[in-house]
């Protein structure tokens, strides 16, 4: 009796915990939205339109992945749209002047991750939130990349298809399974390493990290860095599958990835959340974008449901603050 107990009781546990993860909820929407869609249009299964959703949420899964780190850490920065355009025209300009791929991604990759560094440096510097200084950025980025531009569509055809168009097996996109790899290399060093451990202890209590011994200045440095850096491969695999660049490239993404990483549980005062969740915001809001075009759904009313959908998950989030504060 008393072993049957035993066993009854983790099973029960493991369940309730199972059915409160912010991402199984978002996996159980995401499937119920696939199924309401598949049975009014059966298209919807098809592989290729399947393989479509995974491609759309390729690029929108990196520059995610880099968001869901500065706002654990009590950071924002929604200068990235922004930032992707010029780092992804940077790309296509030296590629059309005959340089080498891999120094033009190398390149835009550097552009990118300095542009994430003058937000945070800038923040820094003037004691200023990161989500005035990255809105004051949008400007200096978007400009930048006019100027160097001169307003003109940047084509690279010919160039720089493989990481957009190869398949592996002939079905799974490679700018998919680039993303997982990021998400699995976030989820890493969010768990596993003392830079994750750092960004958690910012995001909950920076005055308490900073009289722990944290060096503030440093990481925040590196947490804006490794966004960059995710922001600019998110550019390469832009261009890559487009075959184009304009400095509009990315406009709007920003916006996405925090709606995905807030989707996702992870709450606006930061301290808290995992990319596992972010990974499940991500599809969900792929799955709706795909399911509301499947159904001929206005474009107008589609921004309206992700803008419902997001402003719900926060409700959802602060509820669950204040239910846990009154538990405590």
């Amino acid at each position: 009796m008393s072993a049957t107990i035993a066993v009854e009781k983790p099973t029960r546990s493991a369940r309730a915990v199972l059915f409160r993860s912010q991402w199984f909820i978002l996996l159980v929407v995401a499937l119920v939205a696939a199924v309401i869609t598949g049975s009014v249009n059966p298209r919807f299964f098809r592989v290729n339109n399947l393989v479509n959703i995974f491609e759309q949420i390729s690029t929108l899964g990196v520059v995610a992945s880099g968001a869901t780190v500065l706002i654990i850490s009590g950071n924002f920065d929604i200068s990235v749209g922004a930032a992707i355009g010029l780092s992804s025209c940077v790309m296509a300009m030296l590629m059309k002047a005959g340089y080498p791929d891999p120094l033009a991604v190398a390149a835009g990759l550097g552009v990118a991750t300095g542009c994430a560094l003058f937000v945070g440096g800038c923040s820094i510097l003037f004691r200023a939130p990161s989500f005035i200084i990255s809105l004051a950025a949008i400007g200096v980025f978007k400009g930048t990349a006019l100027f160097l531009t001169q307003a003109s569509l940047q084509t690279i055809y010919g160039h720089f298809e493989a990481l957009g168009s190869t398949r592996l097996g002939g079905v799974v996109p490679l700018i998919f399974v680039v993303s997982l790899a990021v998400y699995t290399a976030i989820g890493f060093v969010l768990r596993y390493t003392q830079l994750g451990r750092r960004v958690y202890a910012i995001g909950a209590n920076e005055r308490a990290a900073f009289l722990a011994g944290v060096e503030l200045t440093r990481n925040k440095l590196a947490f804006f860095a490794l966004n960059g850096l995710l922001v600019g491969i998110a550019a390469a695999m832009m261009l890559s599958r487009v075959g184009a660049a304009q400095p509009s490239t990315g406009a709007g993404i920003e916006l996405q990835a925090i709606g995905a990483v807030v989707i996702g549980g992870t709450p606006m005062n930061g301290g808290r959340g995992r990319v596992v969740g972010t990974f499940f915001g991500v599809l969900l809001m792929g799955v709706i974008s795909n399911s509301l075009n499947m159904l001929q759904v206005s474009p107008y009313l589609q921004d309206v449901t992700f803008g419902m959908l997001i402003i719900v998950s926060v409700a959802v989030s602060l509820f669950s603050q204040r239910r846990g504060r009154a538990v405590a």
